[in-house]
C-alpha cells in the first residue's frame, strides 16, 4: 500500500508515511500559521485531513499532533451512528455518485440478525440491510458495503461484472482490507483471563 502523502503548506511538501488506520482519510495536510499560538486543530475536507498547528512547532511536535487529531476526528466520526432514514439517504447519494443513479433501494436498514454477513440484499423487493457490527466503523468501510449491495441491485451474485460494477467505488480494496482484518480478528484465540489468587 503507498504511504500516505504528508503536504505542507507553503514551499516545502515532504511524503512520509503515516500508519494506516481504516479511519484515517488517505491524505493529510499540515497547515503552519504564524498567528496560531498554542492550539491544534484538525477537521475533514472530502477526502483529505487539514490539521492546523502553530508555525514555531518542531517535527517531532508535528509529528505527535498529527496522530493526536487524527486519533480525535477518527473518535468523532464512529460516536456519529447513522440511523436507518440518515443510511438511506447515504445510499442513494452513493448510487447517484457512482451508478449514475440506476440502484434505487425501496429500503435500507440497519439489522442486529447478521452476526457472518456485513450486509445482505434483497433485489425482487429492492431492500438493504447492513449488520449493526458495522455501526461505528470507519465511513468509508460503510459506504463500501452500501455500494456492494447497491451493486447487487443491478447484478446478482459475485461474477466479474460485478466487480467490475464495484471498481467505482475508490475505496473498495481499502474497505475490503479493513474488514478482513476484523473478521481476522474476531477469529483469534482469546487470551485467557489473569486472576488475582
Amino acid at each position: 500500500m503507498p504511504a500516505d502523502p504528508l503536504h505542507r503548506a507553503g514551499k516545502s511538501q515532504r511524503s512520509t508515511s503515516q500508519p494506516t488506520n481504516g479511519s484515517r482519510a488517505s491524505a493529510i495536510e499540515v497547515r503552519r500559521s504564524a498567528r496560531r499560538r498554542r492550539t491544534v486543530s484538525a477537521y475533514r475536507e472530502g477526502d483529505r485531513t487539514i490539521v492546523l498547528i502553530p508555525a514555531r512547532m518542531s517535527e517531532a511536535e508535528e509529528r505527535r499532533w498529527v496522530t493526536v487529531m487524527l486519533d480525535k476526528l477518527a473518535a468523532q466520526e464512529s460516536r456519529r451512528a447513522l440511523g436507518d432514514t440518515e443510511l438511506a439517504e447515504r445510499a442513494r447519494y452513493l448510487s447517484a455518485q457512482y451508478f449514475d443513479g440506476r440502484a434505487r433501494p425501496a429500503s435500507v436498514r440497519w439489522v442486529t440478525n447478521q452476526n457472518t454477513r456485513w450486509g445482505s440484499c434483497t433485489p425482487s423487493d429492492g431492500s438493504i440491510r447492513l449488520s449493526h457490527r458495522l455501526q461505528g466503523m470507519p465511513e468509508y468501510v460503510v459506504d463500501y458495503v452500501l455500494c456492494h449491495e447497491l451493486a447487487h441491485l443491478l447484478v446478482p451474485g459475485h461474477g466479474p461484472r460485478f466487480w467490475r460494477l464495484l471498481e467505482a467505488y475508490p475505496r473498495t480494496e481499502r474497505a475490503r482490507g479493513y474488514l478482513e482484518g476484523v473478521a481476522a480478528a474476531e477469529r483469534l484465540p482469546h487470551a485467557p483471563v489473569a486472576r488475582d489468587e
